[in-house]
């Protein structure tokens, strides 16, 4: 089976699981969302629950410290957040005439227009159905008294109403506890599911899930608190009643995305507008709750939570509009840790590496991909510019084996695939040879930190000039690619003060290689960019070999991926002195033959 048709059956055997997986969500959410919130109590749990066992406490009674623990506190809570809204409640009706005076203020002469308007066209619709309806006994009140199966019916309805969601809680706690004191059985589970190959994997995406998740919750409480703190004291300041009930009532809604937020501006806000005569204090909420909704959203949470889980922002979004669309309020609750799972999924199985390019926040193209696109786009000028931010600071030979051999790689690769046309690959390469041209004057800037590598350097070059002087010359294996390497190669190797030769595939006879012969420490590089350079590097490295037997041959495979003994071996009898892979390497190399030439 071609590459081609392996990749499109990978890729849609991904898609058909996650169609499956959706449509198992849809149908079983009635069991999942227990499930999904119990996991997620136990990844909030846990670290309590470890605390309590590394103080010799057992699991069990450990587990049931956390939850008598957590039980106390949301009882607590929620007695005097019921106590404090209901006394809200109670005193509103004191309030009742400043909110009419004011929505009389919001009346306009232009509504009233429209509801006179409103009202006449009632009274004609009123007067031509009085004509043209027939007239009509009066009639008569018939009281029904209601049965004793009504009043049955009512009070099963009731139950029910309250029930159901202390079952739902109920079942969420079982699962928790069972969770927290059965954790390494239900890691073996998962791993057993996964497959003994694949264990690495799975206690790898296990670990990543629990603590991106568990970081995750901590910080949001943490978030969630300094929220509810600074906007109870901003209301406090304003005189708003009841100031630590709204933050407290804000900083726990906002477990709910985008909704909870909203909805803790909505109560203090309509509070403000009952209670103060004007409309200062109002805006004066509102604004409050935007400097923190743009603070938070905008410069906090991405910092906190996007390097934390994973997650962009635009994906925290999504994957919000996505889980209430699949369970509703549970789903947007759940949303962020259940979005955290996908994105491990897509970062340690292959088979879901979408998912991570999607929804996490590694999104950037790297250096040599960035500037290969830029010249796919036929945008010189930007590919430079972003040549020259990665070289800021950093030594040359850095750039060239980091940025741009890869790029070469992927215009040779392409162009070998027929993915890229001839006046494509000729942009780019002559791109290529203009960014390297104009770096030809380059200088490092100076760090102090390395001021005794300077040193070094320095005297270096002052024992340069006594010692003898060793020619490299620089072979390219076959095409344009190859002969750009070669260029770069030359560039670095003068710069380190080392007299070069350039000789061009082509130009290599057997007349040239018979006078490069006659000095045996000459340095012969041969310069080839894989993927299809192997044979080309090896013909012309047995043809030098059988001129230049005795001398050095070096040969820079440039960013491949085969290992170097191994790669040596494959060419016989044509078997250069070593191989190399990158520009650095080869510049240490020459500079230790020129020290082993001159001890002898």
């Amino acid at each position: 089976m071609s590459r081609a048709r392996l990749s499109e059956s990978v890729a849609s055997g991904s898609l058909l699981i996650f169609v499956g997986i959706a449509v198992l969500l849809i149908f079983a959410k009635v069991l999942l969302i227990p499930l999904a919130f119990a996991l997620v109590l136990s990844f909030l749990l846990a670290p309590l629950v470890s605390l309590l066992e590394r103080h010799r406490v057992t699991r069990t009674l450990a587990v049931s410290v956390a939850g008598f623990l957590v039980c106390t506190l949301l009882v607590v809570a929620g007695y005097v957040l019921s106590r404090q809204v209901l006394n809200v409640a109670s005193t509103l009706s004191s309030y009742r005439g400043n909110i009419q005076h004011k929505l009389q203020a919001l009346h306009s002469n232009s509504a009233n227009s429209v509801e006179s308007v409103l009202v006449m066209l009632e009274e004609l619709s009123g007067n031509l159905t009085s004509k043209t309806a027939s007239p009509q006994p009066s009639a008569v009140a018939v009281r029904v008294e209601g049965q004793a199966s009504d009043r049955l019916d009512s009070t099963l309805n009731l139950f029910t109403t309250i029930l159901d969601p202390l079952g739902r809680i109920g079942i969420v706690i079982i699962f928790t506890i069972y969770m927290l004191i059965n954790r390494e059985e239900l890691r073996h589970r998962l791993l057993l599911v996964a497959g003994m190959g694949n264990i690495n994997l799975m206690t790898r995406a296990l670990d990543d899930a629990t603590g991106r998740i568990s970081q995750y919750l901590v910080m949001q409480f943490q978030v969630n608190a300094c929220y509810g703190l600074v906007f109870g004291s901003g209301l406090f300041l304003l005189h708003v009643p009841n100031a630590t009930l709204w933050g407290v009532i804000a900083g726990t809604l906002r477990i709910v995305p985008f909704v909870g937020t909203l909805i803790g501006l909505v109560l203090p806000l309509i509070l403000s507008i009952a209670v103060f005569p004007g409309w200062m204090t109002p805006i004066l909420v509102v604004v409050l709750f935007l400097v923190l909704e743009v603070t938070l959203v905008n410069l906090i949470e991405p910092w906190l939570f996007s390097s934390r889980t994973g997650i962009s922002s635009l994906a925290l979004l999504a994957s919000a509009i996505f889980w209430s669309m699949l369970w509703g309020w549970p789903g947007l609750v759940l949303s962020t840790p259940l979005t955290v799972c996908v994105v491990v999924l897509g970062r340690h199985v292959p088979q879901f590496a979408f998912l991570h390019s999607l929804l996490g926040t590694n999104a950037k193209l790297s250096p040599a991909a960035h500037i290969y696109e830029r010249l796919l786009a036929t945008d010189q000028q930007q590919a430079f510019e972003i040549a020259e931010t990665y070289l800021r600071g950093k030594p040359l030979e850095k750039l060239y084996d980091a940025v741009i051999l890869p790029v070469l790689s992927l215009a040779e690769q392409d162009r070998h695939r027929g993915a890229l046309d001839e006046v494509r690959t000729s942009f780019v390469l002559l791109s290529i040879g203009e960014l390297v041209a104009r770096l030809t004057s380059y200088q490092q800037a100076h760090d102090p930190a390395n001021a005794q590598s300077d040193r070094t350097q320095r005297i270096d070059a002052l024992g340069a000039s006594l010692r003898k002087e060793i020619a490299v010359v620089c072979l390219s294996a076959s095409d344009k690619a190859d002969e750009l390497t070669t260029t770069m190669l030359t560039q670095l190797l003068e710069r380190a003060g080392h007299p070069t030769l350039t000789l061009p595939a082509d130009a290599v006879s057997d007349d040239i290689l018979t006078a490069l012969a006659a000095e045996k420490d000459t340095i012969i590089f041969l310069s080839a960019l894989p993927p299809f350079a192997f044979a080309q590097a090896r013909a012309l490295c047995l043809r030098v070999r059988q001129h230049m037997p005795e001398n050095r041959i070096a040969l820079a495979m440039w960013t491949s991926d085969e290992d170097p003994d191994e790669l040596q071996e494959r060419f016989g009898t044509a078997r250069p002195t070593l191989v190399l892979k990158t520009m650095a390497q080869a510049l240490r190399q020459v500079e230790q033959w020129q020290r082993a030439t001159l001890k002898t």
